[in-house]
């Protein structure tokens, strides 16, 4: 188990996820397609390049979702009893095909859970970072784990 329970995480501690992605064509197209998301810069070349970007612009909540999957394995894989909540999601910089990305993940906030004693509450700040050290999403996550003891 990779994850951290509750009760050991302190506020500040900083973590550099050790796996990267870069994202491809295809990754994009499915991410688009299977969540009907008909958006021309995120499928169409043509359109993609007329556009400011001129070129296609990778799917933002895939970034979102990239973000948040790269984080798992070293802070609630195993320890996790539910994600409660997802916010100020911002993506600053866009994400194209073929940029190799990277998260890392702060400790904001540690809190006793008021209706579970077996568990509290820890909100991370969660950072994407590409190849050209750019953050191109960032959000903060809170995570009901379970403690310890």
């Amino acid at each position: 188990m990779a994850g951290k329970f509750f009760d050991e995480w302190q506020v500040g501690e900083t973590l550099e996820h050790d796996i990267r992605r870069t994202v491809t064509e295809t990754d994009n197209l499915l991410f688009s397609t299977m969540t009907h998301n008909p958006q021309p810069l995120h499928l169409d070349i043509e359109a993609a390049k007329e556009s400011g970007f001129g070129q296609i612009l990778v799917n933002s909540t895939f970034t979102f979702s990239l973000l948040v999957g790269l984080s798992v394995g070293d802070t609630t894989l195993g320890t996790l009893v539910a994600n409660l909540g997802f916010d100020k999601v911002v993506t600053p910089k866009p994400v194209f095909i073929g940029d190799t990305l990277r998260a890392r993940s702060e400790i904001k906030e540690l809190r006793e859970s008021k209706s579970r004693p077996e568990a509290g509450i820890v909100t991370f700040i969660h950072e994407l970072v590409n190849q050209r050290d750019e953050v191109v999403c960032r959000c903060e996550r809170s995570a009901l784990l379970q403690k310890s003891s």
